[in-house]
This record gives structure tokens, C-alpha cells and sequence, in this order.
């Protein structure tokens, strides 16, 4: 390396200047620095404030040309670069350089990035959320004993004895980026499973479930118990209640358990069935049974009160139930969730 790097000097003082950065970051790389000093040479090199910034860390290193603390405030970035690690970005890096940007800063920062990379991989575990499949599989299946178990949280970076639950995600929205807005304080592992998302952390919080994503999140802390349960309450979602948490079904969580054929054998739910034929039926039966009231439910449609009364009506004798009073609401709703229930 050190002779090819003297041959190309002698071409280009451009490519001698991008070897001697490659080799720069070589040899720190070769020493196992940590993430300080890697700013700290970083610095040195580029004559110039770097700063380091990991998503789950929580806080920015920043470094001046002379190895000391960036003072602040900091100055706009002039130069930006993502970390990646496993195809997943887990933190950035950047440059303070007042004037305007040297031509080998593109080269610096990205071998900065590299080397952050390797700095957090090597010194782990990972602060990535993606994880191995095999190992989250290890973690949820009822089959797996508990020293097997423990072991894959271990390798997933879970501390001993740590409550870990499961959530149960379907998402447009990369799995990575739903489990970091989900599990802010970390730790947090994700990976997809036979078409549905796994979500393991110590706490999930519902409310930060971005829009457009379904998510039924587990009670139990044993992470096997918590996924059964993630999985039942993931059934239960709707574009109105798109996530929702195992403890907070009751007795509905029973419904689960009950055969598809007995269900669509129910008149209740056969009737249902037949009324899904007429969308605009389906959805004023919604959000009647949704609200429990007629005037909240026009509201939602966006219809008048005396609209969507002569349409419950029609729905009522479809269903042979009188929608008005608390013993037809119940069945209704009992039937419409059960219907739901038989699309997974």
C-alpha cells in the first residue's frame, strides 16, 4: 500500500492526498479506536470541528482541530454524512468547516462513516434495530426453551432479567423507522416474520405508532406469552383503532379463539357478512357501533343525523336487530368484530 500510494503521488497531488486519507482511516481502524478518538483524529485531520452523532445515543461528540471539546454553538454543518450499519442508518457525521468545503472532504466523511460503523459494531452490541430473524424467532417461539432464550436476548443485546415485550406490526413504513419512534429510550430489535413485523423492547409506547401503521402490542413480559398475545391484539385493529394493546380487549380477546365456521355460522355474523356487500352500509354500521351514538356517528361519515337514521334503520332489519337498544348495539358490534376477525 505505502509504495502504491508514493507511485500515485507522483501522478496526482489529488490521489495522493485521497490515499493518504484511506490510509489514515486504515490505521485507525487497525488501533480499535472508540468514537472520541476517531473525532479526535478526525479533527486533527480535517483541520476542522467533526462531530458524531448515534440515533440512540441520545447526545453529539464534537471535536475541534485541537483534540478538545467543540465550544458551542456549533456552526451549521458544511458538510453531512449518514452511518450506516446493515443497511440501516444509525446515526450521522458532519463537518464544521467555516469557510467553504475542501475537495477531499466527500472522501473524509465517508471514510469517517465507515470507521464509526466499525467502531459500533466492534464495541456492540449494534445500536442497530434491525436484527436476525433467526434470533427474534428464538425469542417469540413458544418451542424454545428458556436457556435458548435467554441466550438470543443476550445476542439481541436485552440485559438479564429485563422485561422484554412483543409488538405485532403491519406497515408501509420501514420496520427500523417504526421501532425507533415506537421505543425512543431503546433498547429495541426488529425484524419481519412470516409477513407480519416483530417489535421487541422493555416498553412500547402506543401513542407514537406513526399514521398508516397497524400494531397490537403484548401485556405478558415473558417475550414468547407477549407475542401470542401481540398477535391476537394486532386481529382486533381497524382503520379507526389501528393499535391495539392485549390488556385492553377483556373478554373480547375470547373471540380469537373461536373457529371460523362456527363464526360464519352465527346469523349475526352471516348477516354481517351479506352487509359487507354494501360498503357505505358496512361503514355507517362502523361507526354507529364505534361511537354508540347517532349524532357522533354523523359526525364521523360527514352525513346529517336524519341520514344515517334512516340508514340504520335499513341495517337493522337486514341484521333483525333493534340497533337503538343496548342488547341489538351489542350483538351488532360483537358481529362486526367477529367478521373482521374471520379476514385473518
Amino acid at each position: 500500500m505505502e509504495a502504491l500510494a508514493v507511485r500515485l503521488s507522483h501522478l496526482d497531488t489529488q490521489a495522493e492526498g485521497a490515499i493518504r486519507v484511506v490510509m489514515f482511516y486504515d490505521t485507525l481502524m487497525r488501533r480499535r479506536v472508540d468514537l472520541p478518538a476517531l473525532a479526535r483524529a478526525s479533527a486533527g485531520l480535517a483541520e476542522c470541528v467533526v462531530g458524531l452523532r448515534l440515533h440512540g445515543a441520545g447526545r453529539a461528540i464534537r471535536v475541534a482541530p485541537d483534540g478538545r471539546r467543540a465550544p458551542d454553538p456549533a456552526l451549521p454543518a458544511s458538510a453531512t454524512v449518514a452511518i450506516t450499519l446493515d443497511e440501516e442508518e444509525i446515526g450521522t457525521a458532519w463537518l464544521e468547516r467555516p469557510a467553504a468545503s475542501a475537495t477531499l472532504d466527500p472522501l473524509l466523511l465517508d471514510r469517517l462513516a465507515i470507521a464509526a460503523a466499525a467502531v459500533v459494531e466492534r464495541y456492540g452490541p449494534a445500536r442497530t434495530t434491525m436484527a436476525d430473524p433467526a434470533l427474534i424467532e428464538l425469542v417469540i417461539s413458544a418451542d424454545s426453551d428458556e436457556a435458548a432464550r435467554a441466550r438470543a436476548l443476550r445476542l439481541l443485546g436485552f440485559p438479564a432479567g429485563l422485561p422484554v415485550r412483543a409488538a405485532a406490526v403491519r406497515s408501509g413504513i420501514p420496520l427500523d423507522q417504526v421501532g425507533v419512534l415506537v421505543c425512543p429510550a431503546r433498547p429495541v430489535k426488529a425484524a419481519p416474520l412470516a409477513g407480519v413485523g416483530v417489535l421487541l423492547a422493555a416498553t412500547v409506547n402506543p401513542a407514537r405508532f406513526p399514521a398508516g401503521v397497524r400494531a397490537g402490542i403484548g401485556a405478558a413480559e415473558s417475550p414468547d406469552r407477549s407475542w401470542r398475545e401481540a398477535r391476537t391484539a394486532l386481529r382486533f385493529t381497524t382503520p379507526r383503532r389501528p393499535v391495539v394493546r392485549y390488556d385492553e380487549l377483556g373478554a373480547l380477546a375470547l373471540l380469537a379463539d373461536i373457529p371460523p365456521d362456527t363464526a360464519r355460522a352465527n346469523p349475526d355474523v352471516a348477516a354481517i357478512i351479506r352487509l359487507a356487500a354494501g360498503p357505505d352500509d358496512l361503514e355507517t354500521l362502523d361507526a354507529y357501533c364505534a361511537t354508540g351514538s347517532l349524532r357522533q356517528a354523523a359526525d364521523l361519515l360527514h352525513l346529517h343525523h336524519s341520514s344515517v337514521a334512516r340508514r340504520l334503520e335499513q341495517i337493522g332489519k337486514a341484521l333483525g336487530v333493534e340497533l337503538t337498544e343496548p342488547a341489538g348495539l351489542t350483538r351488532a358490534r360483537l358481529a362486526l368484530t367477529m367478521w373482521r376477525l374471520l379476514d385473518d
